[in-house]
């Protein structure tokens, strides 16, 4: 078999970065920096339900290899839940080395009226997870083991660029498809987290954005991604197709559902009220959105089907992900009502079908993610209060980064997918792409 330089040259790669961890020297003492707490601060309830979480969130992204999966033709299955399921590998090790250190690591941007604001951390910060251990962090996590953060940090890193999948599958080649995801984390993801979660990072700081689990860093920044992917890769030369497997979409909303829970509880970073809040909003706005899809959907003339259900289900988990622990369980009821019906009609909308996003991801994720974004505005209780609280001006902030994120993560996701295909073109041939890619790319089938 030939192997091409290609290949050489990314494992070469990966054997570096192996290597190079052993020669990192842990840092001795990490209190010194007066960053940390002590060891007895840690609260054990907070440790297990985080645990729990970390695991939860993990499983997403098998979850989510399934919903695509069984959503693709039959000669693709194999290759798009690959796609998601590579991400636990690729994005852990780059999280690992320096994704980390450029999300939450010590501020490197302006300055403004005497004030920092930060754009990225400082990739020296904790290069190898160097001085990432047990003991709490004052500002990020002041409960856990500092380590635990970074870890469950990192499965929400894994699943952003395992999302953006579905806008070109069936299309791409899976070595350019490597590069581009870690062009992604490092570019668009590490930035973006440490803008809106960060202490000192710029959405957060400068324009209060309220993102308690991801609607902006995860879903907007995955779906102006896929959709910049969609209209770099170009149209499949089949546009049409059968999903190949309703139950495995079936199985994968059931996982995605379960491990959501994880996802935006677990953002609490407590075994808290603020938790439990989270915990019931999400599975109530997913419900809600589920049964308004489909009745929404036949209303329209089209059939009630259990694949309309499934995406029902997640869009209503995206829109509540934003705004997850600051609302009541009565307008996460709305919240999923009305962002089931927006995403509805940008599915079916003529004008954005012209783009083969292949599995609606900038419709669902992105449009859902922005629906979020608005709505958390409108509603948010507690500190800075909302729009209907009497807060104009964190609306009209909330609005003015929604703008931002999207030039960012739209042009800066075109950039990318430019440069990859640069060094390694994007696309398979059109041979490679009729004999399918499970077997042309991975010589592997269902049968």
């Amino acid at each position: 078999m030939k192997i091409g330089l290609k290949w050489i040259v990314s494992f070469s790669i990966v054997a570096l970065v192996a290597v190079g961890g052993l020669f990192w020297s842990p840092t001795s003492d990490i209190t010194s920096s007066g960053e940390f707490l002590s060891e007895d601060k840690i609260v054990g309830a907070d440790v297990a339900w985080i645990l729990a979480a970390a695991g939860l969130v993990l499983l997403m992204t098998p979850g989510l290899s399934f919903f695509y999966g069984g959503m693709v033709g039959k000669k693709n299955v194999i290759s798009t839940m690959l796609q998601s399921f590579i991400a636990l590998g690729v994005i852990s090790i780059l999280w690992v080395v320096v994704g980390f250190s450029l999300s939450f690591g010590e501020s490197l941007g302006p300055s403004i009226n005497g004030k920092h604001y930060g754009i990225i951390g400082n990739p020296l910060s904790y290069p190898f997870f160097n001085g990432v251990g047990v003991f709490p962090h004052k500002m990020m996590a002041s409960t856990i083991p500092f380590i635990l953060f970074a870890l469950f940090q990192m499965k929400f890193a894994v699943i952003t660029p395992a999302i953006i999948t579905g806008s070109f599958a069936e299309r791409v080649r899976f070595i350019s498809y490597l590069l581009f995801i870690v062009l992604f984390s490092l570019f668009i993801y590490t930035p973006l987290c440490h803008m809106v979660w960060h202490p000192d990072g710029l959405l957060n700081k400068y324009f209060g954005v309220k993102d308690f689990a991801g609607g902006t860093v995860v879903h907007m920044s995955a779906g102006f991604a896929a959709l910049a992917g969609a209209l770099v890769v170009g149209n499949r030369k089949i546009p049409h197709h059968e999903p190949s497997n309703i139950p495995y979409v079936l199985l994968g909303t059931g996982m995605l559902w379960f491990g959501w829970f994880g996802f935006n509880a677990g953002s609490a970073l407590s075994a808290s009220a603020s938790a439990a809040t989270a915990f019931g909003t999400t599975t109530i706005a997913s419900a809600s959105a589920m049964i308004t899809w489909i009745f929404f959907d036949r209303i329209n003339g089209r059939s009630v089907s259990a694949l309309g259900a499934c995406i029902g289900a997640v869009v209503g988990l995206v829109a509540i992900t934003p705004g997850c622990g600051f609302v009541s369980i009565q307008e996460s009821l709305f919240i999923g009502f009305i962002s089931a019906i927006v995403s509805n009609v940008m599915v079916n909308w003529k004008a954005l079908k012209k783009i083969d996003d292949t599995l609606d991801v900038f419709a669902c994720h992105g449009v859902g993610g922005i629906m979020g974004m608005i709505l958390t505005a409108i509603f948010a209780h507690g500190e800075n209060a909302s729009l209907l609280h009497g807060g104009i001006e964190v609306f009209l902030h909330h609005m003015a980064a929604l703008i931002l994120v999207s030039i960012f993560t739209f042009f800066g996701s075109l950039l990318l997918y430019k440069i990859t295909d640069s060094i390694i073109t994007l696309r398979v041939s059109e041979e490679s792409e009729n004999r399918g890619l499970d077997l042309s790319q991975h010589e592997e089938s269902l049968q």
